[in-house]
């Protein structure tokens, strides 16, 4: 009873548990407000009507997804007199005009910068061709060759190379991670750090501020910066309601020296290492790439310390300085809630759109739109082998009764389901052909297509790329094939709460 009373007193006195309470209050006093002023006579309630009408007529006329705009009206026409309120503060969009000039600036430096290093290169695919000329377009990242590049998995042997690399680093090391969290992997990777700050590399720490909320000390980025170890929390959470704490930086990388990166769906933390058994076996994969592609890692960390910070980059000082041999066509990019692109879910979907034989996809959550929904059931329909692979022990369960219900759809179109085993799967890749593929960070959900800052890497006609391909057919293995009896044994309560969140999977 007393380590219970002792982990409750903890809970409470937490950071999170502070900040959130504190959301909690003013959202239920803006409520209260809404509900009270609503009660008051006929004309406030013929003015919030009037409202929630002028609102419904704007969702229905802004440009985009349609699954957004459902859930919106369901908020501000189905919650008396609070659905308008809730829509104007958390409904649009909110990068400042400043924000937003200050990131047109920066990919206009890439430009600069990529056009001074820029090898020609020639696509013998024209699928590919037009996929990697439209990310470069919409994030000002292009693809290269003269770059290696090999999966990582599961999070251990991520976790051995990545030892390897930092002790090797002699300018700079830059990470970025969503999740990092104090115990046995983060002390190794400490240890390193602080032996390499000694010697005069510069080392650059940047982690999301809500994903490590209850997870790291609050004097945790102080504490870092006197190791000498420049650190930033990205989006601090802050008791204050905005759309803009939606905003999270989810992506998982590591920049050696400007020669040697990392990108994938393994955080800092030891359940990815599996020194601590959350979920059964923890499945992920990471990228490991070395040559001229790192470059566009290096410049997708400069843009959000950047973005985050005053400090200015000579980006000459961190371009990569080894040659390595081809192997295949590299293309990291980032997304981000700051553009309407969704550049990973449009990659995502012209894959599927374009293979010829079969599409196998790892993923942790399954909350897709309608467009993505379509482009599997039509591929499955015109034959291609469409196999997606989902965790058999969730880590969110309300998301994995969500994701659940997106099953029978897609079932009977012939898309394959199967279900990881041993544990929880993490990875985060598509792989179609045995010649593209896609690696990185973007769940296949709402939150990484529109609101998290991602990033992930194309590959084609890459040794890697092989290497996914064999790990997707393990996975099957060690997995189960989801089947209509198995949907039948879901319960009726279950197979309502979940068409009722289904409604608002889009905002959550």
């Amino acid at each position: 009873m007393l380590k219970f009373l002792k982990k409750l007193f903890k809970a409470l006195m937490s950071r999170g548990f502070i900040i959130s309470f504190l959301l909690l209050i003013q959202l239920l006093f803006f409520f209260f407000i809404a509900w009270e002023l609503g009660r008051r006579g006929i004309y406030v309630y013929i003015f919030f009507n009037a409202l929630a009408i002028i609102f419904t007529i704007h969702i229905l006329n802004r440009s985009f997804n349609p699954a957004y705009k459902i859930s919106w009206l369901l908020v501000v026409l189905i919650i008396p007199f609070a659905g308008p309120i809730f829509y104007l503060m958390f409904g649009k969009k909110y990068f400042s005009k400043k924000r937003i000039q200050k990131m047109q600036k920066l990919h206009e430096d890439t430009l600069v910068q990529f056009k001074k290093h820029y090898r020609k290169y020639e696509l013998d695919n024209p699928d590919i061709k037009k996929l990697s000329h439209y990310i470069t377009k919409v994030t000002g990242l292009i693809g290269w060759e003269n770059t290696e590049s090999h999966l990582l998995t599961p999070g251990e042997k991520f976790f051995e190379v990545l030892l390897e690399e930092l002790k090797k680093a002699e300018k700079f090391i830059f990470l970025e991670y969503f999740i990092l969290e104090e115990g046995y992997m983060w002390d190794k990777i400490l240890e390193i750090l602080e032996e390499k700050v000694n010697q005069g590399v510069e080392v650059r720490l940047l982690y999301d501020d809500f994903g490590n909320i209850n997870r790291l000390k609050y004097n945790f980025k102080r504490e870092m910066i006197n190791k000498g170890i420049r650190t930033i929390n990205f989006n601090p959470y802050r008791p204050r309601l905005s759309m803009f704490i939606n905003y999270r930086d989810h992506r998982k990388l590591t920049v050696i020296d400007g020669n040697v990166g990392f990108v994938g769906g393994i955080n800092l933390a030891d359940e990815y290492i599996n020194k601590k058994q959350l979920f059964g076996h923890w499945k992920d994969a990471s990228l490991v790439i070395k040559g001229d592609a790192v470059w566009n890692l290096t410049f997708l960390f400069m843009e959000m310390w950047q973005m985050s910070s005053s400090d200015v980059f000579n980006y000459e000082e961190y371009y990569p300085t080894k040659s390595f041999k081809t192997d295949g066509f590299v293309q990291p990019f980032g997304d981000g809630p700051h553009d309407n692109h969704q550049s990973i879910k449009m990659a995502y979907m012209h894959i599927i759109n374009n293979a010829k034989r079969y599409v196998y996809i790892t993923t942790p959550y399954l909350i897709i739109d309608n467009e993505i929904a379509t482009a599997l059931k039509l591929a499955a329909l015109s034959g291609i082998d469409v196999r997606i692979m989902m965790p058999h022990i969730p880590d969110k369960k309300l998301i994995f009764l969500i994701s659940n219900s997106y099953y029978p759809e897609l079932m009977k179109a012939g898309v394959k389901i199967y279900e990881y085993l041993p544990g929880f799967l993490h990875s985060k890749l598509i792989v179609a052909d045995d010649e593209v593929a896609i690696i990185g960070t973007a769940n296949l959900d709402f939150r990484s297509f529109y609101l998290h800052f991602e990033v992930s890497c194309l590959l084609y006609k890459t040794s890697s790329v092989l290497e996914m391909r064999d790990d997707a057919l393990k996975c099957l293995e060690e997995g189960k094939l989801v089947t209509f009896e198995d949907l039948k044994k879901i319960s009726i309560f279950k197979k309502l709460l979940a068409a009722i969140l289904k409604a608002f999977a889009p905002l959550m």
